[in-house]
């Protein structure tokens, strides 16, 4: 067998280094270096075939949808994401642990299932516990289809299978690529695991929401790249002593 090796990784900008680092130098902040196992491609072994593979096309060819929007007809929800979720476009929320993100998500992919399927992919909770949640919130939908995973295989696989109009994953930081042998939750297993999701919903013309933790300092766990890749970044917060969320954009290309 390939002998494995390890990396010192920044779990913040992705630096890698042969060895523990105090101070990052690309993103010069501290402590933030962790060790990841590295697994050799194994010798024969195929590279995967890429999801939702896409030809070239002309640009005159290319449909308008700048107004193709989806609307979950919850008025604050459609107006932070600028009129309605993109067909294609990922969304990034993010929030401290019991805020309500998943809450949120659940309350609009029932209302995206009005028109079409959905689906939901939890890597946290099992499809009961989903259910408990559902009839608190009174809701119910043939159309809204839920898949406890934490292998971003088995997501794109549903997604190519079921094409859905709209893709929640609870959280991003749950899934974990076979490609890699770090553990799910680190830089490289969220950066790939992300890629793959966001090429898979640009091909399909899903929508895609992707679900995030933050650290103590308030940012969203995993690489800064996450950030770019997606196209809105949303942040779910609470003000102290008041009953209320806000869900703030701190990023929307459309």
């Amino acid at each position: 067998m390939a002998k494995r090796r390890t990396v010192f990784v920044c779990q913040l900008c992705g630096y890698r280094s042969q060895g523990w680092l105090g101070r990052c130098p690309a993103c010069e902040r501290w402590d933030t270096f962790a060790e990841e196992l590295l697994a050799p491609p194994e010798k024969g072994r195929t590279a995967r075939r890429p999801e939702c593979l896409q030809t070239p096309q002309p640009l005159a060819a290319v449909p308008a949808a700048a107004e193709d929007r989806l609307a979950a007809r919850i008025g604050e929800f459609d107006r932070v994401l600028g009129g309605g979720l993109v067909r294609g476009s990922a969304v990034l929320i993010g929030g401290d642990p019991g805020i309500g993100k998943s809450t949120l998500v659940l309350q609009a992919l029932a209302a995206f299932a009005r028109e079409g399927e959905v689906l939901y992919v939890s890597g946290e909770e099992s499809p009961q516990q989903i259910k408990l949640r559902a009839n608190r919130l009174g809701v119910s939908s043939p159309s809204l289809l839920v898949l406890a995973s934490t292998a971003v295989e088995e997501v794109l696989d549903a997604v190519e299978k079921l094409r859905p109009r709209v893709v929640a994953v609870d959280s991003i930081q749950t899934l974990s690529c076979a490609d890699f042998a770090s553990a799910a939750g680190s830089v490289g297993q969220v950066r790939e695991c992300a890629a793959r999701l966001v090429t898979c919903a640009k091909g399909s013309g899903a929508g895609l929401f992707l679900v995030g933790h933050v650290t103590k300092d308030g940012a969203l766990a995993g690489p800064r790249t996450l950030e770019h890749m997606v196209d809105t970044v949303l942040y779910f917060e609470a003000e102290p002593a008041q009953p209320y969320r806000i869900l703030r954009a701190v990023k929307n290309r459309f």
